[in-house]
C-alpha cells in the first residue's frame, strides 16, 4: 500500500512557475513509476508527465514538453514536477499517482494510488 500526499499549489500569473512534491510512504517507493495528472473542471483527468521506477527515463504531454519538468528522489521517497511558463490553460486540480511496475503510462487506468491533488490556478 502506498499513501500519496501531494503540495506545492497555489495560485500563480502566467509566466511563472510553480513546483509540485508528491510525498510517499512506504518502503517500496523506488519500485514504482510515478506519474502527474491534472483535471480541469468539467474535463477529464489527463496525463501530464511521468517518470520511471529509476528516473532513468521521463514522459511528456505535449502541452507540457518543454516547460514541466518531472524528476524524483528515491531517497526522500518524492517524486516532483517544476512547472515554468505556465499557462491559464494549466490551471487544473494535480493528482499524482504510482504504477506497481518499472515504467510509467500515458493512462489512468494503468495506475494504482493516487494522491487527494493540488489545486493550481494560472491567472491571465
Amino acid at each position: 500500500q502506498v499513501q500519496l500526499v501531494e503540495s506545492g499549489g497555489g495560485l500563480v500569473q502566467a509566466g511563472g512557475s510553480l513546483r509540485l512534491s508528491c510525498a510517499a510512504s512506504g518502503r517500496t517507493f523506488s519500485s514504482y513509476a510515478m506519474g502527474w495528472f491534472r483535471q480541469a473542471p468539467g474535463k477529464e483527468r489527463e496525463f501530464v508527465a511521468g517518470i520511471d521506477w529509476s528516473g532513468g527515463s521521463t514522459y511528456y504531454a505535449d502541452s507540457v514538453k518543454g516547460r514541466f519538468t518531472i524528476s524524483r528522489d528515491n531517497a526522500k521517497n518524492t517524486v516532483y514536477l517544476q512547472m515554468n511558463s505556465l499557462k491559464p490553460e494549466d490551471t487544473a486540480v494535480y493528482y499524482c499517482a504510482a504504477r506497481t511496475y518499472y515504467s510509467a503510462s500515458y493512462y489512468v487506468t494503468n495506475y494504482d494510488y493516487w494522491g487527494q491533488g493540488t489545486q493550481v490556478t494560472v491567472s491571465s
